[in-house]
Order: structure tokens, then C-alpha cells, then sequence
């Protein structure tokens, strides 16, 4: 375990780790599973459907996992699409009724194909729901005072309600000299201080949470899995997607446990879990052995290995051994397919609720 290297693929940190970034472009065909999630059962002796929330759905699921061999699908491209539609609705009712309509910001540095694809893909998501997306383009060698610059003007600007870095920065920049010179009330990544220390107190409530932990928990709700109660492990504990998720989590109620590099027994800690969060870029680190049956699983991971049979030389993969995955757990993301779409929706939704709470439109 001590050998094993723990990295962060959140949303703005994915840069980071791949040359690349295709969250949406699924290899798997998925089937559109909206509302509360059901563990259907072959054994028509057995009731037809049972939502994950019943208090007899554990041994029910165990039973569904020793004849379907198969667990649920949790299509984050489906969810977050629907996502979409209502804050389109949402942008469309805004600007009918006081002419406001939602602006994003993102500030990118550099010539990074796979930041500037990112970058790309947001401004795409923007558009697809009627908000307005703003863009600063800096050469690689330019100063931190000029970003910062660009940060100023943004937060001065009252039609710009969400600001964005595109991480990662040029080396000699003070990363988060420049997150923290994002004013708060336009936090919408959620990496500010006062943003994470809020989401980490009780009766205090955070401007945004994080995206990508963020779509987690709204998976999770979207398919109707009750949290409250139940075990939660969650793997990896970088600032932008494992401590905000077990934070998350625990406002839902449910006890937590964080596994991490110096963790004994990761093993034995996580097949205790109902709801399994991994974010810590190894590829197929979660085997089966690690699996409570009847678990539910978010999979944060996305990691590139090598696949002679792709065009592209590698395909995606979670952290989380799929195949094992869906002879075990109840539900499980895809990667890709599972919670990356959803990042993205997050950050639309963040930006929509921050133009709201300027305006004070409800």
C-alpha cells in the first residue's frame, strides 16, 4: 500500500493527469435510467422492483447479484442532460421575466491542447443552455499580475456571475494566489477557503460546493439512494473532490470513513461501505475483494491504459475494476459516461444559482 500513488482526476485538476478529455464520449452504450433506482430481479418469486432505500433491499440485492451478475447502470450523461434541460428552463425564465441572463467567465493560460479542450467543452455547455460564456486567452510566459488583472475586471463586472481558472497554471505562477483572488460570490469551481471551510460546518451553508463531489451527491439523489445512515467510504482526499465528498456526505447524514495513501487495511475499510466514492486516479485499484455486495459506487477515476484494439492506442477506465464491480455492487458509474458529464452540469448550475442570488431571483 505504501508503494500505491494516490492523484486527484476532479474536474479542474484532470488536466493535470491526461493529454486529453472525452468525459462524454461514452464506449459503452448506456441505457436512460431517470428517477429513483430499482434492483430488478430475474426470480419472479421475488418482488419486481425494489428501490435502494427499502429497508429489505440488502438481502434482496445480494439475491439480484447471484442471478443477474449484473449492476445498475448510473448514466451521469443521461442525468446530467436532464440537468440541463431544467436550467435552460431555469436561464429562459430568468431573462423573460427581469432580462438577466447567466454569464461565465474562464480564464485560460497557456497553449495546453487539453485545457484548451476543456475550455472548449464548457463554452459548448454554456451555449447548449442559453448562458453567457466570457474567455481570456493568455500567452504561457504572461505574468500573474496580468491574470490576476483578468480576475479584477471579472469580479468588477456585474454581468459575469461565475469565474473560472483553467487549471493546471505555468509553473511560475502562485496557483492559489490566483484561486483565492476569485471573490467569493463568484466561486463557482468552489475552491475559495471561506467556500470549503462553510462546507465544513455545521449549520453553515457554502456560496458553491466543489463540482465534481457536487455531482456525486446528485447522482446518488437523482437514483434515489438513501445516504442518511448508511457507511460511506470515500477514497482519496485531495482539497477538490475526496474531503468536499466526505464532507458532502456527511451533511447527508451518513458515517464516513476516508482511505488515503498511509491507510492500513484499505481493503477490509471499504468492503464495510454502502456507498463507495473513488478519486484517486489508479486505474482498477477497487477489485471485487474490495466490494460490499449491494454497495453503490461513484467512480471518479479516469485513467487512460493502454488498448492496442482502440484507434486512439488507450481507452478509460475508472478506478474502480468495472467488470468486478457489476457482479458485486447494485449500481456503479461507467467511466466513461458517469461523472464527468455531471461536472460540467454542476458548474452550469453553480453559475445559474449565483446569478439568482445576485438578482435575488427565485
Amino acid at each position: 500500500m505504501a508503494s500505491m500513488v494516490f492523484t486527484d482526476p476532479s474536474s479542474s485538476a484532470t488536466a493535470r493527469l491526461l493529454p486529453f478529455t472525452r468525459f462524454s464520449n461514452g464506449v459503452v452504450s448506456l441505457r436512460r435510467i431517470v428517477g429513483p433506482l430499482h434492483v430488478g430481479l430475474l426470480n419472479p418469486t421475488f418482488p419486481r422492483t425494489l428501490s435502494l432505500s427499502s429497508p429489505r433491499s440488502s438481502r434482496f440485492i445480494t439475491a439480484a447479484m447471484a442471478t443477474e451478475q449484473s449492476a445498475k447502470v448510473i448514466d451521469g450523461k443521461s442525468v446530467a442532460k436532464q440537468i440541463r434541460e431544467e436550467i435552460s428552463a431555469e436561464v429562459l425564465k430568468m431573462k423573460d421575466a427581469i432580462g438577466v441572463v447567466p454569464g461565465l467567465a474562464v480564464i485560460l493560460v497557456g497553449d495546453r491542447k487539453d485545457s484548451a479542450t476543456y475550455v472548449r467543452n464548457k463554452k459548448k455547455a454554456c451555449e447548449s443552455v442559453g448562458i453567457n460564456s466570457f474567455e481570456v486567452h493568455l500567452p504561457e510566459d504572461a505574468s500573474e499580475q496580468e491574470v490576476l488583472k483578468s480576475i479584477s475586471d471579472f469580479n468588477d463586472d456585474p454581468s459575469i456571475h461565475g469565474i473560472l481558472v483553467q487549471l493546471p497554471l505555468p509553473p511560475h505562477m502562485d496557483e492559489q494566489n490566483i484561486l483565492n483572488a476569485v471573490t467569493i460570490e463568484k466561486d463557482v469551481d468552489g475552491f475559495h477557503p471561506l467556500n470549503i471551510g462553510r462546507l465544513a460546518m455545521r449549520g453553515r451553508e457554502p456560496l458553491f460546493v466543489p463540482c465534481t463531489p457536487k455531482g456525486c451527491i446528485e447522482l446518488l439523489h437523482r437514483y434515489g439512494v438513501d445516504i442518511k445512515g448508511k457507511r460511506a467510504v470515500v477514497i482519496g482526499r485531495s482539497n477538490i473532490v475526496g474531503m468536499p465528498a466526505a464532507l458532502l456526505l456527511q451533511r447527508e447524514d451518513a458515517t464516513v470513513s476516508i482511505v488515503h495513501s498511509r491507510t492500513k487495511n484499505p481493503e477490509e475499510i471499504t468492503r464495510q461501505a454502502d456507498i463507495i466514492i473513488s478519486a484517486v486516479g489508479q486505474p482498477n485499484m477497487v477489485r471485487g475483494s474490495w466490494i460490499k455486495p449491494g454497495a453503490v459506487i461513484i467512480d471518479v477515476g479516469i485513467n487512460p491504459v493502454e488498448d492496442a484494439s482502440s484507434p486512439r492506442g488507450y481507452r478509460l477506465v475508472g478506478d474502480v475494476c468495472y467488470e468486478e464491480a457489476c457482479k458485486i455492487a447494485a449500481a456503479v458509474t461507467p467511466v466513461p459516461g458517469g461523472v464527468g458529464p455531471m461536472t460540467i452540469a454542476m458548474l452550469l448550475s453553480n453559475t445559474l444559482s449565483s446569478a439568482k442570488r445576485t438578482h435575488n431571483f427565485k
